[in-house]
């Protein structure tokens, strides 16, 4: 799920983080062997696969997965993959946005399709959702890294648009084009000893939609379906639950 949503809380309060561990490093994975296949075995010129280790290290992806997932890029090991958006609107008519990297596009717009129409939602066009979210930088740090006005500072002198803090985590966002200079900034600004736990490219919502009651039930489920879909990478969407409805839904 897009950064620290309500939503992503509700998924890890459910549990199943056997399975849904699994399911990470297997992303994890497939990123960096596309990465490494499209653009070379070394992170340090290869932008897209840097970021792709950065962040199986920072969901403690084993340093041997992370090898052996670089080497069968480079060894033809893995199909030709295509990244590929996909826009609908789930129950309650919240937008979701879904990231695929596949190398079968009938077969993953099949399985989205399907996903959409059996739990109570539409698939649309490209363009149809995105225009209601930013495409912006987004920055996972540890509470280590400071207190929320050392992080906030630190992160305006690098350049980033915004930060936010919970009882977990500072959320650090950036322009899309600024992704990367900010990225080092902050590294140079927290040190080797504070690392991101997650930096990616994000949809972030300009606008959330609440929803609530069987519109939840039938949106939380229509997001695991999506979520476990081989092919899917991301999942975005733009729901808003009261904490009310976040203890019924978690509980």
């Amino acid at each position: 799920m897009a950064g620290h949503s309500k939503w992503a809380n509700i998924q890890h309060r459910k549990g199943k983080q056997d399975k849904k561990r699994a399911v990470l490093f297997s992303r994890l994975s497939k990123e960096i062997t596309v990465a490494s296949k499209m653009g070379g075995p070394d992170p340090n010129m290869n932008p897209r696969l840097r970021l792709a280790v950065q962040n199986a290290k920072g969901a403690s992806v084993p340093k041997d997965n992370i090898q052996r997932a670089i080497d069968k890029g480079q060894s033809g090991g893995g199909a030709d993959y295509a990244d590929i958006r996909y826009e609908g609107v789930g129950p309650g008519g919240v937008g979701i946005i879904i990231e695929a990297s596949t190398d079968n596009k009938n077969r993953t717009a099949t399985d989205v399709r399907s996903a959409f129409a059996k739990n109570g939602g539409a698939l649309g066009t490209t363009g149809s959702v995105s225009f209601n979210f930013d495409q912006l930088g987004e920055y996972e740090f540890p509470l280590e890294a400071g207190t929320p006005d050392e992080v906030m500072e630190a992160a305006i002198m690098a350049g980033a648009q915004d930060v936010e803090s919970d009882e977990e985590s500072h959320w650090i966002y950036t322009a899309r084009e600024d992704f990367a200079a900010v990225g080092t900034a902050l590294a140079e600004a927290f040190g080797e000893k504070v690392e991101p736990k997650s930096a990616k490219i994000i949809w972030k919502p300009k606008v959330n939609v609440a929803v609530s009651g069987e519109a939840a039930d039938q949106l939380m489920k229509l997001l695991d379906v999506l979520d476990e879909l081989d092919d899917v990478q991301n999942v975005f969407d733009n729901s808003e639950l009261s904490e009310e409805e976040m203890a019924r839904l978690a509980g």
